[in-house]
């Protein structure tokens, strides 16, 4: 499907700047400028989540799994939500504005398994969905913490508020998902 082919690097650099000035307008007071989606990958209905890293640490991360907007209004809102709205995080103030740095992660339609060996470490997010709880994890948490696939499901539970090994009740769905995934850092040489 075309929709769902990889970003090419004007349209990724584009996401990124609507993301920056996104959180610039807002962390300012100010209101977010208007965005044209120009370029044809834009226009695609994606889910897409945004990271905030702020010197090298997290500093916040929201997204979702499908939008109905184009993939540029989803990254405005997911910007936004990120800079404001992550409950582990106060939101970001003008000061942190030159320290941090973005990532946007544009989504596959999620997709369930039927063994936890359909998981590649580094290619696949999981998503988890259990009577009492949900939780995800991006392909590239993995990578970053030197997970193996076991590892990453434990954390899954975790970060869904569950015990470990909830992935083996019959109960809880798993679901897995790539992402294209870049950042401020490799495209942009930001610090």
């Amino acid at each position: 499907m075309e929709d769902e082919r990889d970003l090419t690097v004007e349209e990724q650099k584009r996401l990124l700047a609507v993301a920056r000035q996104t959180i610039e307008a807002l962390v300012r007071g100010q209101r977010p400028p208007a965005q044209a989606a120009d370029l044809e990958a834009l226009t695609f209905q994606r889910g897409a989540f945004v990271t905030i890293h702020r010197r090298g640490q997290l500093r916040g991360c929201i997204g979702n799994f499908t939008s109905p907007h184009d993939l540029l209004t989803t990254v405005g809102e997911m910007a936004q939500a990120a800079a404001t709205q992550d409950p582990r995080f106060m939101p970001v103030r003008p000061m942190e504005l030159d320290e941090i740095d973005l990532e946007i992660s544009v989504l596959s339609p999620l997709r369930p398994i039927q063994d936890v060996s359909e998981i590649e470490v580094g290619r696949h997010g999981i998503y988890i969905i259990a009577p009492r709880g949900r939780g995800v994890l991006l392909p590239q948490v993995a990578i970053e913490q030197g997970w193996d696939r076991d590892t990453f499901l434990e954390h899954t539970c975790l970060k869904a508020g569950l015990q470990p090994g909830c992935w083996r009740d019959p109960q809880t769905q798993v679901l897995i998902f790539s992402a294209q995934v870049f950042g401020e850092k490799d495209l942009l040489g930001r610090a």
